[in-house]
């Protein structure tokens, strides 16, 4: 996969250029909105991912002229403004996906593999074997949920949860064991924390057809319905 990285933030160009190259990729660099256009017509990348607040010219209308150009290459918005604003003014713009700054590497992996794979249309990278609970699917390969055709959009605690929860479709998961395993290497975390991300993951998964069930005394169960 060929990918073109539009951000100016020299410690974070290598940071991502590094990690993402191990993991196979190849990563082309511009830091300068001026000349981003330019470089996303010349390089031809299979995936953009694109700061908003470049020098010279703002991500957004730099996304805006690639789209009235007819350029139709997947576009991750990688920002530090995190906003449900700020998300829907990119998305409405043309982006095809959004992560907010800070985020984890093996999440923006995910999300880029994601977009490469439907922009492909390949039905040969289709799991039809994929774990699902009513709309919302598991996909293996990149380790992203979805729903529907759309990266469910998680925290990096909230996708550990939810990973060991369908790890163990079907069987209750303990509040402990979900504590060892979303708030790892964290020191002096209470068990209650638990609670607050599984809230804020049932939010999430609301019109999905998957339900998040607490029993008690045993933990928590991932199923399919309400």
């Amino acid at each position: 996969m060929n990918l073109l990285l539009i951000e100016d933030d020299p410690a974070l160009q290598l940071t991502l250029r590094r990690t993402l190259e191990r993991r196979g990729m190849q990563v082309a660099l511009c830091g300068d909105g001026l000349q981003a256009l330019a470089r996303w017509k010349q390089q031809k990348p299979d995936v953009v991912v694109l700061d908003l607040s470049l020098p010279g010219l703002d991500g957004l209308e730099i996304l805006g002229q690639a789209r009235r150009a007819g350029i139709e290459t997947p576009v991750l918005i990688l920002t530090a403004r995190g906003t449900v604003g700020d998300r829907v003014i990119g998305l409405n713009t043309g982006a095809d996906d959004y992560l907010a700054k800070p985020f984890d590497l093996d999440e923006l992996e995910a999300r880029i593999r994601a977009l490469h794979r439907r922009s492909a249309g390949s039905n040969e990278d289709v799991d039809h074997d994929a774990p699902a609970w009513g709309q919302l699917r598991f996909d293996r390969q990149s380790g992203a949920f979805y729903h529907g055709h759309l990266v469910l959009d998680l925290s990096p605690r909230e996708l550990r949860l939810l990973h060991a929860l369908a790890a163990r479709s079907g069987r209750a998961v303990t509040r402990e064991h979900l504590l060892d395993l979303v708030f790892a290497n964290e020191a002096d975390v209470q068990p209650e924390a638990v609670e607050v991300v599984v809230y804020r993951l049932r939010k999430k998964l609301a019109g999905t057809g998957a339900s998040l069930m607490t029993l008690r005394g045993l933990g928590y169960l991932l199923k399919a319905g309400v």
